[in-house]
């Protein structure tokens, strides 16, 4: 797996990566994160492709995904505590 571009964000690290023919793009914010894989043959343009598809309504959905997540897991982590 390699990194093939990484993609700026106040909110998050965006790392997009190629490995057996698939771009792999994950978001990081803390602990968490979320990955996503789409096959290289479905995008034109290559990683430019990627970055097309990366729009901000989406990564805004990735940003409340993580609000969530978190939520979440602070909720189950707390029953244990």
């Amino acid at each position: 797996m390699r990194i093939v571009a990484e993609l700026p964000h106040p909110e998050c690290k965006i790392t997009i990566f190629s490995m057996n023919n698939k771009f792999i793009i994950k978001f990081e914010q803390g602990t968490l994160e979320q990955t996503y894989k789409l096959a290289e043959m479905d995008i034109l343009n290559g990683v430019n492709g990627v970055f097309e598809i990366l729009d901000e309504a989406f990564i805004a959905t990735v940003i409340q995904r993580f609000k969530l997540m978190r939520t979440d897991f602070i909720a189950t982590y707390n029953k244990y505590n």
